[in-house]
């Protein structure tokens, strides 16, 4: 577990080098390629790169906070491998909304933000281990990289001067405040899975990965439009 949890400051480095590959390919299909269709394979490029596992994630989440449940039943169906209504929907609006702000970008911004995303979905995962508790009784996918609070504080803060770095660097101040705007999404998203469960599972994590990727594109096209 310990081990495990050393891992943490790799995080968001794991996210610059998914965002490289990404920016590469989409230099090469914006120059070759509709914007639509450039937008759906960079789409499918991001979720690619973890083997949609945190599109699982997301779809589980939506299905357990979708069901107006007590807490224990929540999770139970966070743990139910079928997917259900809320889970496809959160899924396909999610992905539907990369795709669209891919599509609409400027073509000379693309690589800029398709960069830009992955660093915040995995800064943003590490920050939000930080601010939550792990919450299931018996072990789950995060719970080995889940260490001592101090242990996470330290990771979370790294993860938090990359992403913002990261977008400084990358788009100066038009970064720095879209990477504020990813964080408060997923503040709110933090809070509001401390009222339903009392805090975090792998689920949450995984769709606080695809929630920041999503609205760090989004307030990047935002800005940049």
């Amino acid at each position: 577990t310990d081990d495990l949890a050393r891992a943490l400051p790799f995080f968001p480095l794991v996210g610059v080098g998914i965002g490289g590959v990404a920016a590469l390919g989409a230099s090469f299909l914006a120059g070759h390629l509709p914007p639509l269709v450039g937008a759906v394979l960079l789409t499918a490029l991001l979720a690619a790169a973890s083997g949609a596992f945190h599109l699982d994630g997301l779809a589980d989440c939506a299905d357990g906070f979708g069901s107006a449940r007590p807490r224990e039943r929540v999770l139970a169906i966070m743990r139910d491998s079928h997917t259900g209504v809320m889970g496809v929907v959160a899924v396909v609006m999610v992905l539907g909304l990369k795709m669209a702000v891919l599509a609409s970008l400027p073509p000379a911004r693309l690589a800029a933000v398709v960069f830009l995303m992955p660093v915040a979905g995995r800064s943003l995962m590490v920050v939000m281990m930080a601010l939550l508790p792990y919450v299931r009784r018996e072990a789950g996918v995060a719970s080995p990289f889940y260490g001592a609070p101090r242990q996470i504080r330290g990771p979370a803060l790294w993860a938090a001067l990359v992403g913002y770095a990261a977008f400084w660097y990358t788009a100066g101040g038009a970064g720095a405040a879209a990477f504020a705007g990813t964080a408060v999404v997923i503040l709110a998203f933090a809070l509001y899975c401390r009222c339903k469960i009392g805090g975090a599972t792998g689920d949450t994590l995984g769709a606080a990965c695809e929630l920041a990727e999503a609205a760090a594109g989004l307030a990047l096209l935002v800005l940049f439009y």
